[in-house]
């Protein structure tokens, strides 16, 4: 491994709305000193990143951006992630871990596979979060707080690599969800992907109607609401459907099907049967909202220490052990005969500085909030 390197740097390749939402979830979460390289083929969504305070340095094109980077986030486009991966491969650092924010993972993981050397760690994410308007302009620090992000690692990524990108998802607010890439694909399908063709399809049924200057003129909330993801970006959504398109098609034809049990019981005046659809599916609605499912990573082996994981992020998975070994051990922390018979590695100073900012400041935050916690 090449040990000159800034390890402390993370690059992410693209700074549209979730490349950018992440620089800036990354700063809030405690990583003001750690520097955050951005390159965007589009001059607007650079200047805009930079001028959000969302990365630190701009690349002047993606194998710069990843030369010195401990970790890379590629926030591309579904369509431009293969040639994304490719373009990176050549200069990636020894034991860096990679990991990209697609909306579907099958093809992606395989993309990764065929693409990246041996030497690096890909693991799979999909942050379950986003707007119907993109664009680094809208981007926000808050955009992942409390939303699930999917992460499906790779066969042969390391323990150290899973938790650094799993730290990642962790300081940006977010809850790490593990699963295998068919199983999120289905999952995204159903509950992100379905949502966004409905939204669509009902605006074009609508927009398309020989009515529609009348429609338009009285259409409310409930018609925008319903048509929100319509106003998404054309190109996401057509990479969703090439690289999930099994998925999609299954859930269609059940939709289709759960739309003619709605049209059965209109024809047929079930009325009653009618109210009890939708009493059920009010309260059942109603509770997922007020107490929604956790799913717990329980069968993965990998939990995450918030300060842990971010020294992995910080300064590679295969660097995070030796440093820790090279610090002072915490107050009562007792090491065995074999790490004390360890030589102590003398790192990068201006790394370690920096490590150990990160941690001092996230220390104090989290005191400070266990102390305005007691005092309430």
């Amino acid at each position: 491994m090449n040990e000159q390197r800034n390890a402390g740097e993370i690059a992410i390749i693209g700074l549209g709305l979730i490349g950018a939402s992440l620089g800036l979830a990354l700063k809030a979460g405690g990583l003001t000193d750690t520097p955050i390289v951005g390159h965007d083929t589009s001059g607007k969504a650079l200047g805009a990143a930079k001028k959000l305070g969302a990365v630190d340095r701009i690349a002047d094109n993606a194998a710069d951006a990843v030369k010195s980077a401990a970790i890379v986030i590629l926030a591309v486009p579904i369509m431009n992630l293969r040639q994304s991966l490719g373009e990176i491969a050549p200069h990636l650092n020894e034991g860096a871990a990679v990991t990209d924010t697609a909306s579907t993972k099958t093809e992606v993981m395989r993309w990764a596979a065929e693409a990246l050397p041996a030497t690096v760690d890909f693991v799979g994410g999909h942050p379950m979060a986003g707007k119907e308007t993109p664009g680094a302009e809208q981007a926000e620090a808050t955009l992942f707080r409390g939303r699930p992000y999917c992460l499906c690692p790779s066969l042969t990524a390391s323990p150290g690599a899973i938790k650094a990108v799993s730290g990642l998802a962790a300081v940006v607010g977010a809850n790490p969800v593990f699963m295998d890439a068919e199983e999120h694909d289905q999952y995204a399908a159903a509950i992100s992907h379905m949502p966004l063709m409905t939204s669509t399809a009902l605006f074009s049924l609508i927009r398309n109607s020989a009515s529609w200057d009348d429609f338009g003129a009285v259409a409310g909330p409930a018609f925008k609401d319903m048509t929100r993801l319509a106003s998404g970006d054309p190109a996401l959504a057509l990479g969703i459907w090439r690289t999930n398109r099994e998925a999609l098609i299954h859930w269609m034809d059940r939709m289709i099907g759960e739309i003619g049990r709605f049209r059965e019981m209109l024809k047929d005046a079930q009325d009653e049967k009618l109210l009890e659809v939708f009493t059920q599916a009010q309260v059942q609605r109603d509770e997922f909202l007020l107490d929604p499912p956790v799913r717990m990573p329980e069968d993965t082996g990998v939990s995450v220490d918030k300060g842990k994981a971010l020294m992995d992020m910080l300064i590679g998975a295969k660097l995070a052990d030796n440093l820790r070994r090279a610090m002072p051990p915490e107050p009562g922390e007792k090491m065995t005969k074999a790490e004390a018979a360890e030589p102590r590695i003398s790192m990068v100073d201006r790394v370690a500085e920096g490590v150990r900012k990160d941690l001092e400041k996230m220390e104090a935050e989290e005191a400070a909030k266990e102390t305005r916690g007691d005092e309430l």
